[in-house]
């Protein structure tokens, strides 16, 4: 891998520019109302539903156990109540940890589930309405206008059930895939010194791929060549998963989970209108060089998907031969 420093932050810059690209979530929901409506919803549930929740009871419920329920043995507060203290501060935690178990951690898996079932009505929405103007667009690209960009997809699975089987093999192995990479992110997480800094930038490859899959699906691009696209340009991706880390990487988990909630959608829709593959391009063209190198952000995941899929693979053999 011959990258340099130089094109490294432009293409970081680049993509984190692409993601902070919010106007086109208000061209893409004043074109589609089935969007408009989606995003709504997403937002009325995780935003003033969830989070909503969450601001009442840190700003006035707790406050208002705190007075009810002082801490033992303040200042002010008589020897006489201080004896009361212990039995005040458990029941305080036991109300505290009944809105947690009986409120928010429900609430927390009805919008994580819903919520993954409305994303991709968004990207899909998100993506019928861009298809609206492909006509005129491909007759700027055939005009000489707009550069072309580069075909992800010239590869064609084949038809009949050879291709679904090959799209159901797909979608297992980016299960499989993802959620290996999830936990090498959280893995990571814990390492001194440097956890914290791959956790970001690993979090922000996630984030990335996580909103661009969505498109890709979409547009029928197979999993190989997403793969190889996403690590042949890890800097531009770095850059745009950065703000879906940056706001939530500071925050407790269930605040972290409801304001992702709300962003990731938007950000799954700049990706949706953005166009990697024009600006990488045009970045090459500026640079004349080929690129940055692939690395294999994917490795570990890759490594130990493929091991899962060999061993289920054997068993299912060992199963046939013994039946």
């Amino acid at each position: 891998m011959t990258a340099k420093p130089k094109q490294v932050m432009l293409l970081w810059a680049e993509g984190f520019r692409e993601a902070c690209s919010l106007h086109r979530v208000v061209i893409l929901c004043h074109r589609s109302r089935k969007l408009l409506l989606r995003s709504g919803q997403c937002f009325l549930l995780n935003g003033l539903i969830f989070l909503g929740s969450l601001g009442v009871f840190k700003w006035f419920i707790d406050p208002a156990l705190q007075w009810i329920l002082p801490d033992p043995c303040s200042p002010v507060a008589s020897q006489e109540f201080c004896s009361y203290g212990d039995s005040y501060a458990f029941l305080r935690v036991g109300i505290l940890q009944l809105f947690y178990v009986f409120w928010f951690y429900p609430l927390y898996m009805l919008s994580f589930i819903l919520s993954n079932i409305w994303y991709n009505d968004i990207a899909k929405y998100g993506f019928e309405a861009i298809e609206k103007f492909e006509l005129s667009s491909a007759e700027a690209v055939r005009k000489g206008e707009v550069p072309a960009s580069v075909n992800m997809a010239n590869a064609e699975r084949p038809s009949g059930l050879g291709g679904v089987m090959i799209g159901i093999g797909e979608q297992v192995y980016s299960i499989l895939l993802l959620t290996f990479f999830f936990l090498e992110v959280y893995v990571v997480g814990v390492l001194p010194y440097i956890g914290k800094i791959l956790n970001f930038l690993l979090l922000s490859w996630m984030y990335a791929y996580y909103c661009y899959e969505y498109k890709w699906n979409f547009s029928g691009i197979p999993l190989e060549r997403r793969l190889e696209f996403f690590e042949s340009n890890w800097a531009f991706f770095a850059g745009f998963g950065s703000p879906c880390v940056l706001a939530i990487f500071f925050l407790s988990p269930l605040v972290s989970g409801a304001l992702m909630a709300i962003l990731f959608p938007l950000f799954v829709l700049t990706a949706t209108g953005s166009g990697p593959e024009t600006i990488i391009v045009a970045q090459r063209r500026t640079w004349k060089c080929a690129g940055l190198g692939r690395l294999p952000i994917f490795y570990v995941a890759d490594t130990l998907s493929m091991l899962v899929l060999s061993i289920f693979r054997l068993e299912s053999l060992q199963h046939e031969k013994t039946g």
